[in-house]
Order: structure tokens, then C-alpha cells, then sequence
């Protein structure tokens, strides 16, 4: 079977026959049918998120349950399923307080690049290759933990269903989950990329008043506006904040969504919040770097900033929510997906049109 694998850091993935073991114990074998092209896999061909090569890349896809491996009962062969890169122990502190993204075991084991036993079911002739966050998408076929897919309907699109395994989760679950967005309220969104484009949408479910888009790409602004945005911030052109103390009369937002994973932003976002506001951080930064903010702020104006991994979500009932509202017209997907690519050989290029702006969000069909 063929999958593309980055054999060094700051190197193009190579797409080569590979093997892959049977699932073991508690595992299951997918046909992945499609799989999203993510800026967090960019993170570890960079070295920002350094895990161990060479390795399958691929975190966010849809595919078919080919086998299902001793003891698992959560699908069966046939099942449609969306990857979960965060499958939960269901033992650990986290997990019993209902923060399953917060699980110890998944996120100790997605820096082993191996599955929870600690072994790989990637090889090659030169041996183990590791997959990413447990999944491993980028590939034509995967093993990984039962607690690895969510079971979805099975009249929703391959392409459409494997962006809410990463992207659209993300978003959705920053405004619904953590921030608890009210309606009426103010919303900066930095980055209007893939991720930040279903903050925007997901404000306006909410019934967020005012979303704020600000990007240094100004041809991003038609699409923000379709998915929700009221107001957009050229950040190449204007300052940020002056422009959101504009639109909100003065008074600063109420919720600040930071999408892009730099200091700088991150320190933008919370000094765009007004009194008693709430920035949340979703991009990833390099691990090495830190963020300024005025430490007086935060109790004389009641700031809050605060992190959203995987959208803080519950990925057996959000993915399936999520699904629900796209086939009721409420959630869009479709206008998501800006390119198809029909083989893995296309991973290089949509890396390189991911980079250079030109997508919202692409798949590849396999």
C-alpha cells in the first residue's frame, strides 16, 4: 500500500509502498477515502511540533472500517468513520472530569509517534515508520485505536466529513465549548484560514452581533464574509486594534479567537478584548516561544486568556452534531474544500498551495 512519509525534517514527503500490520487488540483497520491537508502537519515537516521520522503524516480523514481487531465493539466492517487524533484512555483524570482532549495517554503517545502499545504498524525495508497523532492519514490504508474513529452517517461526503476530524472540530468546538460565545456579542477572529473560517461560521451560529476577520491577506475577506464575517481588518494595512475599538464603538470585543499560533497575534488578540473579555489561543506556537501580555490588565479589566486544543470537544458526540447541522444546511463544508486532490502524489503541491495562501481548506481523494 502506498503512503507518504517524511523521512527528514525541512524535506518534501515522499509517497512509497509501505507495510502495515493487521490491527491488534482493541484496534481497526480503515480504507481512508479522503484526507484533509492541515497546517499542524506543516508544524512537523518544520520541526515547530518535532516528532520522531520517518513518519506517515495525515491527521484529519474519513474512510471505511476494512477490519476490526479483538475486542472492539464501538464499529464493525463497513462502518463510515471519521479519525479522532485524540483517542481518548477513558481511565485517566481527564478523561473521568470529561475533558477527553485533555487526555494524559493520548497526548503522551502522540509524541512516541507509535500507537498506545508503543509499537508502530507502519514499516518499510528499512523498518518502523511512526504515524502521526495515532492516525496517519496520508495514507491508503491505517491501524489505529478504537477510540481513534468516530462512527458517522453514511449519506455525508468522504471529503466534507474529513475536515470535521481536525479543522472544522477545532473551530466549532473554540466557540461553542470553550468561549461559550453569547448572542450578541463582539468576535475578533485572527487568521481566516481553514480554522478560522469555521470560528467565523461558528460564531454566527451562535449569534455572535459582530465577527471581525483579520488577515494579512486580503483575498481572504470574500470567503470570511460568506462564512459570517460582519467586518474585516486588513492587518498588513491598518492596526488591529484601533480598527476593533471602531467597530465595537470603543469598547473593545468580547471574545478575541487567535488562529495562526504566533506570540504576536496572541498578544493582539488580548489587548482587542474589552473589559471582562475573553481571548482564546487555538493556533499552535512553537513550543520554545512565549507571549507578553500587561500583567495589570487581567484583574483590572477581568481579562481571560485561555487555550483551545481539538475545540476542548467530545469527539463521539461533537463530530456527529457537527455532521448533523452540515446535512441540515446549517454548517457549511462545502465551500470549505477550495481544491481536490485525487492522489496521495498530490500532498506536495497542497502543502506548497496551503503555504502560498491559495486554499481554504483542500483534501485529498484516495
Amino acid at each position: 500500500m502506498r503512503a507518504a512519509v517524511l523521512k527528514d525534517y525541512g524535506q518534501e514527503v515522499t509517497v512509497e509502498n509501505v507495510e502495515l500490520d493487521s490491527p491488534k487488540k482493541g484496534e481497526v483497520l480503515v480504507k481512508i477515502k479522503a484526507a484533509g491537508i492541515c497546517h499542524s502537519d506543516l508544524h512537523v515537516v518544520s520541526a515547530d511540533l518535532p516528532l520522531p521520522v520517518p513518519m506517515v503524516l495525515g491527521h484529519e480523514g474519513a474512510g471505511v472500517i476494512e477490519e476490526v481487531g479483538e475486542g472492539v465493539t464501538r464499529v464493525r466492517k463497513g462502518d463510515h468513520v471519521v479519525l479522532n487524533w485524540v483517542p481518548e484512555c477513558g481511565e485517566c483524570y481527564y478523561c473521568n472530569i470529561g475533558r477527553k482532549d485533555m487526555c494524559d495517554t493520548a497526548q503522551y503517545t502522540a509524541q512516541t509517534g507509535a500507537l498506545p502499545d508503543g509499537t508502530t504498524r507502519f514499516h518499510s525495508k528499512d523498518g518502523q515508520i511512526f504515524q502521526f497523532s495515532m492516525t496517519g492519514t496520508f495514507s491508503e490504508y491505517t491501524v489505529v485505536p478504537e477510540a481513534g474513529v468516530i462512527p458517522i452517517r453514511k449519506d455525508v461526503p468522504f471529503p466534507q466529513a474529513a475536515l470535521v476530524g481536525c479543522g472544522v472540530l477545532t473551530g466549532f468546538g473554540a466557540v461553542v465549548n470553550t468561549a461559550k460565545v453569547k448572542p450578541g456579542s463582539s468576535v475578533v477572529v485572527i487568521g481566516a484560514g481553514g480554522v478560522g473560517l469555521n470560528v467565523i461560521q461558528s460564531a454566527q451560529l451562535a449569534g455572535a452581533g459582530k465577527i471581525i476577520a483579520v488577515d494579512v491577506a486580503a483575498n481572504k475577506f470574500d470567503i470570511a464574509r460568506q462564512f459570517g464575517a460582519t467586518h474585516t481588518v486588513d492587518a498588513s494595512e491598518d492596526d488591529v486594534i484601533d480598527q476593533v475599538l471602531e467597530f465595537t464603538d470603543g469598547s473593545g470585543a468580547d471574545y478575541a479567537f487567535e488562529v495562526i499560533g504566533r506570540p504576536n497575534t496572541i498578544a493582539q488578540a488580548y489587548n482587542c478584548l474589552g473589559k471582562g473579555g475573553m481571548a482564546i489561543v487555538v493556533g499552535i506556537a512553537p513550543p520554545n516561544e512565549d507571549v507578553a501580555i500587561n500583567a495589570f490588565s487581567l484583574p483590572a479589566q477581568s481579562r481571560t486568556i485561555t487555550g483551545s486544543w481539538y475545540g476542548q470537544s467530545n469527539p463521539i458526540v461533537d463530530i456527529p452534531k457537527i455532521l448533523d447541522l452540515y446535512m441540515a444546511k446549517k454548517i457549511k463544508l462545502d465551500e470549505l474544500i477550495t481544491k481536490r486532490y485525487t492522489s496521495l502524489d498530490g500532498i506536495n503541491e497542497a502543502f506548497n498551495d496551503m503555504k502560498e495562501g491559495k486554499v481554504a481548506r483542500s483534501v485529498v481523494e484516495l
